[in-house]
């Protein structure tokens, strides 16, 4: 599978991109884990907010968005990561964090890193540096632990 790499600032971002990136988290998110919440949350087009896509003949197959840590109490936040089911189990994923990690150290050196992370992925995100933040918690009835990167 050919991916092409793309992080824009929020302002960058095309109309025909951000509508897929919207159809894609509403797919995955809403649609197949079943939790209706309010993903069109107020912080995509926030700040200095950026969003890391991998495209394959003009489709997205995976994303990410990096939230700067000025409006965030200081880290960068990765939230929003998905892989489109029809790419899953291709490495695409991890392809995605070391690009996620890349983006983070360009737009903002040496900032921590946290993310909010499905409590069964403790140990996958354990694998790029994280450890664990705080207590693990329910979140739209899915178990999640914080993790943070220094």
């Amino acid at each position: 599978m050919t991916v092409d790499w793309v992080c824009k600032h929020h302002n960058d971002l095309g109309k025909e991109q951000l509508y897929a990136i919207l159809r894609l988290r509403s797919e995955v998110f809403v649609v197949e884990q079943k939790c209706v919440y309010q993903d069109i949350d107020g912080q995509d087009l926030e700040g200095d907010t950026y969003h890391l896509m991998a495209w394959t003949d003009d489709h997205l197959v995976a994303y990410l968005r990096l939230l700067d840590p000025e409006s965030q109490g200081g880290d960068v936040i990765i939230g929003r990561v998905i892989v489109a089911p029809s790419a899953r189990g291709t490495g695409l994923g991890h392809q995605m964090m070391d690009e996620a990690l890349k983006q983070a150290e360009k737009q903002w050196p040496e900032v921590p890193i946290y993310l909010s992370a499905q409590a069964h992925l403790q140990g996958y995100y354990a694998g790029y540096g994280f450890v664990v933040a705080g207590e693990e918690y329910l979140e739209d009835d899915i178990p999640h632990i914080g993790m943070r990167k220094t």
